[in-house]
């Protein structure tokens, strides 16, 4: 029976019984609707990319911790994991700190460092280099697109352009450097919270 005539449901169990293509038919099969409601909300295409594949590594983390019990109702689960985002985009861009482009974004940069205590920066510093020395780890591919999001906080579109790749690829790469990155987490027992 062909992935593509299989219903959503056991597309799902698929997925969570460790066939990882089984995701791809599903991302595949509802992302015009998804990319369509998300840009209804938002119109902005680079906003839209980054809400998308924000809400499918929500999907993802869920459907990895056995949290799924939409009874085969996935594709209005999707929708509304979607929607809450593109609602805490809107509460984000009330309060948050806007970053410049210009240089190298870092993470931990929202973090005030005069509130922070020797023992808590050395322990900050040991997070960075921890994560930096996993990213090292993935595939080069995976890695540049991370890079790019994480580090330059660059949008899936310029991560397209810069790369030369599809904005669907990019998206892809993103994807698995994210399942990759937890899998190198679990296996190292790093733990990144103090």
């Amino acid at each position: 029976m062909k992935k593509q005539h299989t219903t959503d449901a056991v597309l799902v169990t698929s997925y969570i019984n460790g066939d990882e293509s089984a995701l791809s038919v599903l991302i595949e099969r509802h992302k015009q609707k998804m990319y369509n409601f998300i840009y209804s909300k938002i119109s902005d295409r680079d906003l839209t990319e980054d809400i998308f594949q924000d809400t499918f590594i929500k999907v993802i983390q869920t459907l990895k911790r056995g949290k799924y019990n939409e009874e085969g109702k996935f594709l209005p689960w999707v929708m509304r994991i979607s929607h809450n985002l593109v609602i805490d985009h809107f509460r984000r861009s009330n309060r948050m700190p806007k970053f410049d482009n210009s240089g190298e974004f870092d993470i931990f940069s929202v973090i005030s460092d005069s509130s922070l205590n020797a023992e808590k920066t050395i322990i900050k510093n040991q997070v960075v280099s921890d994560l930096r020395r996993l990213v090292e780890e993935l595939p080069d591919d995976q890695k540049e697109v991370l890079v790019l999001r994480m580090y330059n906080d660059m949008s899936f579109k310029e991560i397209s352009e810069k790369t030369g790749v599809s904005i669907n690829t990019a998206l892809g790469r993103m994807r698995y450097a994210l399942i990759n990155l937890r899998k190198v987490i679990d296996k190292h027992n790093v733990v990144l919270t103090n």
